[in-house]
């Protein structure tokens, strides 16, 4: 899979929110470091995203704040 973005980060995911149409995803980095991201529930059930989960958040570099 070719992707563009170039921040990745790994990390585990400690809170997740969901809504009606999207949900707020949050990881945090062994480093204790925080990346919250917006997702749509749909993305949610594909990734089978779940607090404790192992994840990489893969983020383009403008969507950095």
């Amino acid at each position: 899979m070719k992707i563009s973005a170039r921040n990745q980060f790994k990390g585990t995911v400690t809170s997740l929110k969901e809504g009606p149409i999207s949900a707020e995803v949050e990881l945090t980095t062994a480093g204790g470091d925080r990346v919250v991201a917006t997702v749509t529930d749909q993305s949610v059930r594909n990734l089978g995203l779940a607090t404790g989960k192992e994840v990489v958040a893969l983020v383009k570099a403008p969507s950095v704040f």
